[in-house]
């Protein structure tokens, strides 16, 4: 016979279950997502960024010349050349952000200065403050622009390491594509999931676009190719 737990034991229980669904809803609340978006957004972009980028990169390369040596290089190449631009341009972009929001929080500190002045309202000034210094998150240049290379060079060693290994031409440009495909729905997702937005959403609109920018390259690539030019 199944033993019957008291109503007192089930009800604790149920108390308690609800109490730690309470208290993790509440923990999701206070964590300000806009702030993740320093790093997130640098992180994300510069991973898709790596991953389409050198996929259609070797895939135009692929295009006119069938050698595997060709589109390792051309591959290596870009990315280096694209962690390095992607780390600048992150550098150049966050600090730029960063002066603008540092000049205008002392434009606010100056106006909260000058009607303290003129009003003497000393706790209504400090509850001033104290939420526009909860309100601004400052940028981290060097932050971003690590984060930006970093996850450019994880994401352009996919479609690198699936060529690396495959020495038919046609089957070679098939695995870039299936596995660049693949690495993009994981991109979507993973950003989707950290910034809590939707996630079939995020990984169908980077997957259409990495598609575009490996059709396009290939496409164009190839008529360049066959046009008589010598490459």
């Amino acid at each position: 016979m199944a033993a019957v737990e008291p109503y007192g034991l089930v009800s604790n229980n149920a108390n308690q279950q609800q109490q730690d669904h309470q208290k993790q809803t509440q923990q999701d609340n206070n964590i300000d997502y806009s702030q993740r978006a320093q790093w997130l957004r640098a992180a994300v972009m510069g991973a898709t960024d790596g991953l389409v980028s050198i996929a259609s990169l070797m895939m135009g390369i692929g295009a006119v010349k069938r050698d595997v040596k060709s589109m390792l290089l051309a591959g290596f190449a870009g990315s280096v050349a694209g962690a390095s631009a992607m780390a600048i341009g992150e550098f150049v972009s966050v600090y730029t952000q960063y002066e603008v929001e540092v000049g205008q929080m002392k434009r606010d500190m100056m106006m909260i200065n000058h009607n303290h002045k003129n009003n003497n309202n000393n706790d209504d000034d400090d509850v001033e403050i104290g939420g526009l210094e909860k309100k601004r998150a400052l940028p981290i240049p060097l932050q971003a622009a690590f984060a930006s290379a970093f996850s450019f060079c994880v994401g352009a060693l996919v479609p690198l390491l699936a060529a690396g290994f495959v020495r038919d031409y046609d089957i070679r440009l098939m695995v870039v594509v299936i596995v660049a495909s693949l690495a993009l729905v994981v991109c979507g997702f993973v950003g989707a999931m950290l910034g809590k937005t939707p996630k079939v959403r995020s990984c169908v609109r980077v997957l259409i676009g990495g598609w575009m920018a490996m059709a396009i390259t290939f496409g164009l690539t190839k008529l360049l190719g066959s046009s008589g030019l010598e490459i």
